[in-house]
């Protein structure tokens, strides 16, 4: 599904979700509406809707969309028969403007973009007052989220404030980060305060701000930030195990509950590997022995972040199995430390917050780095273990400009190609900067 393609189901109607299905990804237990007429909505008309947003937006992405920065940062490699390949080489075929990869995210992005545009219009008939104010910036959140996912793999690309089926030009990087930024800015503003680990709130959009101000370089900002998160004493640092095991815990500040008799994104199928087991898949997926190897025996992390099947090394966070869909942490509070420590740079505070990390995760306290870039480089050692297999390793080295001489990689392979079909469908998009620019016989 192209932008110049997205088909609103009924005339004149808000569509979200499909009908007949239960979905649980807020506290409304009741069924969404698959459409009503924008006209004359009622607050419980906008209520069944956004449950439907937070279904399309968590499932949207697909299984690829959710693993794409561990396997294009190099994590993640072709698993079973295939396994042989380096992990260059599968960047190198999956990171083409031709490649389902590429094109599959581009069209559940953009299509779950769309629905959230709706849902925005669609408030505006609704009576004004404090829930409509709360769930124009839970939308807002998504749609942050959703243009943050968007700019950080493409960097250019369309930015569309209402629902759009004809071609749209790509704006610059620059303009698409403060788009990301204007729409977190009113979730902070308007959304409600934390109550549930699978609802948004305001501090799950100060959380992924910071997240977006680090990728910017606007350190001190993003610092305040996360500070802001870490002591507004709504979570601590709990134990690891706990966020990837549906448990109580005290660390998710946003995570897609992503239950099975609602989604379609499974990543439990991509990374374990037999049929016959409790925890069966399809084996897609397998971190490298370095990922593995970088985890020391004490450290906490380990079990719940790699293991074996058999002589088979997997993906540990996502336990479920084939049949069975696990949650997906979004913002959580361990990113927050990281944050911190990384926009402190090399000083007393920000090695501090690194080091409060390590001892919670059973490690020893790191001394202080003897220069900057070895500071960063601990940083980012740090978050490699941290984040394995949730989606943040490409976009660090990308970031931080150290992804060219770590996996050996042209640099053109620092965004995401344009998928050709939305070039060819759309007669004011062309191709990206970093892939038209690119050397002959490098595309």
């Amino acid at each position: 599904m192209t932008i110049k393609h997205i088909i609103i189901g009924l005339a004149g109607s808000v569509l979200l979700a499909g009908s007949g299905v239960l979905l649980t990804g807020c506290t409304l237990d009741e069924f969404p509406h698959n459409a009503v007429s924008s006209d004359n909505l009622t607050e419980k008309d906008c209520e069944l809707l956004l449950v439907g947003l937070y279904n399309i937006v968590q499932y949207k992405p697909t299984n690829n969309g959710y693993a794409a920065f561990d396997i294009c940062g190099g994590d993640l490699i072709r698993a079973g028969a295939s396994s042989t390949g380096s992990a260059q080489q599968l960047i190198r075929d999956l990171v083409t403007p031709d490649s389902g990869f590429i094109s599959g995210q581009w069209d559940g992005y953009y299509t779950a973009l769309y629905q959230v545009n709706k849902f925005l219009l669609a408030l505006n008939e609704m009576p004004e007052g404090d829930r409509r104010d709360e769930m124009l910036g839970i939308a807002s959140f998504f749609r942050g989220l959703l243009y943050f996912d968007l700019v950080s793999r493409w960097g250019e690309i369309p930015i569309l404030e209402v629902p759009a089926t004809g071609d749209v030009a790509a704006s610059s990087e620059a303009d698409g980060w403060a788009f990301v930024e204007r729409n977190l800015q009113t979730a902070i503003d308007l959304a409600p305060d934390f109550t549930s680990r699978y609802e948004v709130s305001r501090q799950a959009a100060q959380a992924l701000m910071a997240r977006v101000k680090l990728a910017q370089g606007k350190n001190d900002e993003a610092g305040i930030l996360a500070e802001s998160v870490i002591t507004s004493g709504y979570f601590s640092l709990d134990g690891f195990d706990k966020i990837f095991r549906r448990m109580d815990n005290t660390e998710e500040i946003f995570t897609f509950s992503n239950l099975t008799e609602e989604t379609s994104v499974n990543l439990s199928g991509a990374f374990y590997y037999s049929r016959s087991s409790e925890n069966g898949g399809s084996y897609v997926y397998m971190p490298t022995t370095e990922a593995i190897d970088m985890y020391l025996p004490e450290d906490l992390r380990r079990e719940i972040s790699v293991a074996q099947q058999g002589s088979n090394n997997v993906i540990n966070k996502y336990p479920g199995g084939e049949l069975n869909s696990d949650p997906l942490p979004i913002v959580r509070l361990g990113e927050m430390y990281l944050i911190s420590a990384e926009a402190s740079g090399r000083s007393q505070a920000g090695l501090d917050r690194l080091n409060d990390l390590r001892e919670k995760r059973g490690l020893t306290a790191l001394a202080m780095p003897a220069d900057d870039s070895s500071y960063l480089t601990a940083l980012l050692n740090e978050r490699r273990l941290e984040f394995l297999g949730e989606n943040q390793r490409w976009f660090d080295l990308v970031r931080t400009g150290r992804f060219e001489s770590t996996l050996s990689l042209e640099r053109k392979y620092n965004r995401f190609p344009i998928p050709s079909r939305e070039i060819s469908l759309n007669g004011l998009l062309t191709q990206n900067s970093y892939w038209t620019s690119a050397p002959a016989g490098q595309n």
